[in-house]
């Protein structure tokens, strides 16, 4: 690992400090095996939130088709039953800061325009986040919802939430549980809750924290987990 990988926090109840590096990463819906991973610095760690970010030019894991094609080129009626593989690429455009609260089942994320203009909120729905030492999983749930600077929301990505569940990607009930998991966000835009009242969208990093590097055993499966 990378100097001050995960060195003060994970599992077991420990808290990270702002500065720390971390790996925020996904698991396959397929499958245990992890196929995204981003390295992020932590910003804030609480019983209340785990808030990181993710710089400009962070090298990440992603999949992609066996022959290299991005995943998001395949025709949606084949995007998630061809074989594919893990490929690592930089993260383009402005940083991304993500928040999570712990055993919510959505992170909450916040671009920037170059200059720092904020663009908007985007909650991504997923597992709720499993700690280990060196960082969080979790597994996508596909839909996600856009938020922005008025207020305003809309869904994304029903297409690809519907597929999924059309290849058994995503089961009635667990389809449920995700569609009432983003009402539930929805409610709390609707109720300017915590974190988009938060005050985040001014928030800017420490210069000194430089990008993380994406370690080789970035796919190592943790020893100990919590949520």
């Amino acid at each position: 690992m990378t100097e001050h990988m995960g060195a003060a926090g994970g599992a077991g109840g420990g808290r990270w400090v702002p500065g720390d590096r971390i790996l925020w990463r996904y698991r396959d819906n397929a499958s245990p095996r992890i196929h995204i991973c981003r390295p992020v610095t932590v910003v804030q760690d609480t019983d209340e939130l785990l808030a990181v970010w993710m710089a400009p030019g962070t090298e990440c894991v992603k999949p992609v088709l066996v022959d290299g094609t991005s995943v998001h080129e395949e025709p949606l009626e084949t995007r998630y039953t061809k074989a594919r593989r893990t490929t690592t690429s930089r993260w383009f455009g402005t940083g991304v800061l993500k928040l999570a609260r712990p055993g919510e089942p959505w992170s909450v994320w916040l671009f920037w325009e170059p200059g720092w203009r904020f663009k908007n909120w985007y909650i991504n729905l997923e597992e709720p986040r499993a700690r280990w030492v060196g960082g969080v999983d979790s597994q996508d749930h596909f839909l996600d919802i856009a938020v922005a600077p008025d207020r305003r929301w809309m869904w994304l990505d029903e297409d690809e939430f519907a597929q999924a569940r059309r290849v058994g990607l995503v089961g009635e009930r667990q389809a449920e549980g995700v569609r009432e998991a983003g009402l539930a966000a929805v409610r709390t835009v609707e109720a300017w809750g915590a974190p988009f009242a938060d005050g985040w969208e001014d928030w800017r990093p420490d210069p000194h924290w430089g990008v993380p590097d994406l370690p080789d055993d970035w796919d190592r499966t943790p020893a100990h987990m919590t949520t």
